[in-house]
């Protein structure tokens, strides 16, 4: 018999406060007896009776994962999307869409993983694409540049391509994001995950944020997991709540090795998860049937890479190329603290296409800007002197720090080096010309 599957409706005052998985943000049930129409609710957290659940009833709560809705709001305006994001579609409303439309559309996707439709799959292809339409405009823009790093990554493990968009239930399409457990990046990895796979994290760098080391890492670990369940719907729960929750939900479902049978015995947040899997290969394939309007990102979709063996600041960067500082970071998610600590092994550096020549032309300058402010974590060369003159005397020898020229060195790179201009640099110093010589000692203005 097929099965029916029921939304049901959980009163906020008749729920019992109880942990169900650590990363849960919120739970959304949604009610769909007879004729009635969905209804949302936004209680605390609940744990779901595991009765045994015959065919003709199985209960679904569907417990939205971190970054699913709540988080989304925040992410769109905290990671620089909707500043960068434009679009000159005209906003259409979403057409009414019957179940047997959402089935042959589903059926019609070229995919490996089975892609089943039920209530469960609807009520998220309903939140995307109703409730979440702007989101996920955005989370569209931003897949012209992430889904070709997934699917090198996928295609190199020889899984099927449409796992590539289960970073957007994971993080939103954010490398940034932290779940309350500690997950973190595009990928949402634990430390002790990502290090099985050889993501390095440490205090400047987490490789978890790096796009394309932790898609291969992710790459990694779902082909092994398909290993262990030879099921991708398993594989997939897996990946969100572990193999042994899996197993221990195999072993209660009396071994039965199929997501639908062990459905009940899966953490809530996990039963929700291949629904929404679904629900993301739907929208992201049917967006002109539902009138979303891709947003057009200013992110730069063409890019170079670039190994430094040298320590950098991103912030030397961007202000010698005159890059915009958030798109280097964008750009260059895994360095925690914009450090990149190139001198103890080489570093990848990402840039747009355009500026990975200039880059070379101009790394002693980039090297140099404010390498004792931004590097060498000092504010000023002689902050102690300074500081007991001014004790002395409020004369004009406490406005001033002091930089002893170098061989090589220009009146351009020290300007940079300080954040001033030359002609500041020059009237400071009552330099008549711009050429200095080593050994020289110079004023810099604070």
């Amino acid at each position: 018999m097929t099965k029916r599957i029921f939304l049901v409706l959980i009163l906020i005052s008749c729920l019992t406060v109880a942990y169900v998985y650590p990363q849960l943000p919120r739970l959304i049930s949604v009610a769909e007896k007879n004729d009635e129409k969905p209804t949302y609710s936004e209680p605390a957290y609940t744990q779901v009776d595991d009765r045994e659940i015959d065919d003709e009833e199985i209960r679904v709560v569907t417990v939205i994962p971190e970054d699913f809705t709540s988080s989304l709001d925040y992410l769109l305006h905290n990671w620089a999307i909707d500043k960068n994001s434009t679009t000159n579609c005209k906003p259409k409303p979403n057409p009414s869409t019957t179940d047997k439309q959402y089935k042959e559309r589903l059926r019609k996707l070229p995919h490996e993983i089975e892609m089943p439709f039920n209530s469960a799959v609807k009520s998220f292809i309903e939140i995307y694409t109703q409730k979440s339409r702007r989101q996920v405009e955005n989370l569209y823009g931003l897949s012209s540049y992430y889904m070709p790093i997934f699917e090198e990554a996928l295609e190199a493990q020889q899984i099927p391509l449409e796992l590539k968009y289960l970073p957007i239930i994971e993080s939103a399409l954010n490398p940034r994001a932290v779940s309350r457990a500690g997950a973190t990046g595009i990928w949402q990895f634990m430390i002790a995950t990502g290090r099985m796979y050889g993501l390095e994290v440490n205090s400047l760098v987490d490789e978890r944020m790096d796009p394309y080391k932790s898609s291969q890492a992710a790459a990694r670990y779902l082909k092994d997991l398909y290993n262990i369940f030879s099921d991708w719907h398993l594989a997939i729960a897996a990946y969100n709540c572990g193999p042994g929750n899996v197993n221990k939900a195999i072993r209660r479902a009396g071994g039965k090795q199929d997501f639908w049978a062990i459905y009940p015995y899966l953490p809530a947040e996990t039963r929700s998860y291949l629904p929404i899997f679904i629900a993301a290969n739907y929208v992201m394939n049917y967006f002109d049937e539902h009138n979303l309007c891709p947003a057009q990102l200013k992110i730069p979709v063409l890019t170079d890479t670039i190994m430094v063996n040298k320590r950098i600041h991103l912030e030397q960067i961007a202000a010698v190329l005159r890059i915009p500082l958030e798109e280097v970071r964008i750009l260059n998610p895994q360095y925690r603290k914009d450090i990149v600590p190139g001198e103890t092994k080489p570093y990848p550096i990402c840039l747009p296409h355009n500026y990975a020549n200039l880059f070379i032309d101009k790394n002693e300058e980039i090297l140099a800007y404010k390498a004792d402010i931004l590097i060498n974590n000092r504010r000023y060369e002689t902050e102690i002197p300074l500081l007991a003159s001014a004790r002395k005397s409020s004369g004009s020898s406490a406005k001033y720090t002091y930089h002893t020229v170098r061989k090589g060195q220009s009146i351009s790179v020290i300007a940079r080096r300080y954040g001033i201009s030359q002609a500041q640099l020059r009237r400071a110093n009552s330099l008549k010309s711009t050429k200095i010589k080593a050994g020289q000692r110079l004023k810099i203005p604070r």
